[in-house]
């Protein structure tokens, strides 16, 4: 099956680039709302999925044993963008269990938002394992091996403790087989899981509601998408798509984006939640494909859905600021 162009993006009134993808909207009975696209396909999820794999650390009594609050939280969801309070909140999360950015083992990077990464390199500075992006879930498992008295070296890997207890959970949100057939690693050492991309759209409308979930489960699942949507800010970053996505309807939208153009939402309200992939992995068109399927949900609110329309027709600026093309959706996102 090939899946349809999605997004278009111009330069002038001329399409320069295209975009195919696959859409999944289900609800939490399993029940398609919207499939576009091939949503049987098996995909790496990526990022997308870190607040199912951050569910343990609430579930265990991690969370409240070190007095996370939502940044916390929020952060062991995130896929930051490096700037100092994103850096700061992942270090003082291990300090209360004890650690250090020394036993991180998601590897270093540059801070992804240029001021932060131009003041860290001005400073005379070297960026560290806090820096990466993932730094707040492996902040999270980190303090959930620390208060279950599981040895934390070595967490990332696929036999670790840690991970069979991540991959649990994922299988029983997603209602997907997460075994050695379907896994690689993560850009970050820990193992992903390709499934079928709707499992995720379910996986998320569960989380949403806490359909079929025990009483500990769903205390988690809603305290920390709540979370999420409290302090978006720490979900990313400045001038980040989940970030913009979330602010454009505080309290309404959970959206995380991953790598390779993966995007997952949820709407509480509305029950459903969200998957979407880019064939071409490119994230400008996930994210801009989230944006059109959200508004396309939640047309009724009519400002709203203008809010996140012009986040989907998305402007390509020249390097002087001017406007010289833009994102557009296809028909088949209308």
């Amino acid at each position: 099956m090939t899946n349809p162009v999605l997004i278009e993006v111009l330069r002038g009134a001329i399409v320069e680039s295209a975009h195919r993808g696959a859409v999944a909207v289900f609800d939490a009975d399993g029940k398609p709302v919207l499939e576009i696209g091939d949503t049987s396909k098996p995909v790496f999820p990526r990022s997308a999925v870190k607040a199912i794999q951050a569910l343990p650390l609430v579930e265990t009594g991690a969370a409240d044993a070190y007095g996370f609050g939502d940044r916390e939280l929020a952060l062991a969801c995130a896929s930051h963008s490096g700037e100092p309070a994103h850096v700061e909140l992942a270090r003082s999360m291990l300090a209360r269990a004890g650690l250090d950015g020394s036993a991180l083992e998601c590897g270093t990077h540059w801070p992804s938002n240029h001021d932060a990464e131009i003041a860290l390199a001005r400073a005379g500075g070297s960026p560290n394992a806090l820096h990466n992006n993932c730094s707040g879930k492996h902040s999270g498992f980190l303090c959930t091996c620390v208060h279950s008295g599981i040895a934390h070296r070595g967490y990332v890997r696929p036999d670790h403790a840690l991970q069979e207890i991540v991959r649990d959970a994922m299988q029983a949100v997603t209602g997907a087989v997460h075994g050695p057939d379907e896994r690689a690693i993560d850009g970050c050492s820990i193992p992903t899981y390709a499934v079928p991309l709707r499992s995720f759209a379910l996986g998320f409308a569960r989380m949403a509601t806490a359909h079929g979930f025990g009483p500990a489960r769903a205390k988690a699942a809603k305290r920390l998408l709540s979370a999420c949507m409290a302090e978006p800010f720490f979900v990313a970053g400045t001038g980040r798509a989940d970030l913009l996505l979330m602010e454009a309807a505080p309290g309404r939208i959970f959206a995380k984006g991953g790598a390779e153009g993966v995007h997952c939402a949820a709407i509480p309200q509305l029950g459903l939640g969200i998957a979407v992939k880019c064939d071409d992995g490119a994230g400008r068109a996930g994210d801009a494909i989230a944006a059109a399927v959200l508004a396309r949900l939640l047309r009724a609110d009519e400002i709203l859905a203008a809010k996140l329309l012009e986040l989907a027709n998305a402007p390509i600026e020249s390097r002087i600021g001017a406007k010289v093309g833009a994102l557009r959706p296809t028909p088949a996102l209308n």
